[in-house]
């Protein structure tokens, strides 16, 4: 996978736990750990725009381009 999902990221600047969080995005705990994780196939825009309201941040803030080789290195 090229995307990576760093909410953890935006979640750890704005200092706001996945429960909090998950209450101002109407999403489950368990969806929102499997994106917080990066293990999610997919995103919907609406729930992407809720997580950027939430944290006041942009889709960029939150997805990033990964070459798939620089991904491996990262992994390692």
């Amino acid at each position: 996978m090229s995307i990576i999902i760093n909410l953890d990221v935006m979640m750890a600047k704005r200092k706001m736990g996945l429960t909090e969080l998950a209450g101002k995005v109407d999403i489950t705990l368990a969806n929102l750990s499997i994106l917080k994780n990066n293990k999610a196939k997919a995103v919907r825009l609406s729930t992407l725009d809720a997580i950027c309201k939430a944290l006041d941040c942009q889709p960029g803030d939150i997805l990033e381009y990964v070459e798939d080789d620089e991904e491996t290195k990262e992994q390692e």
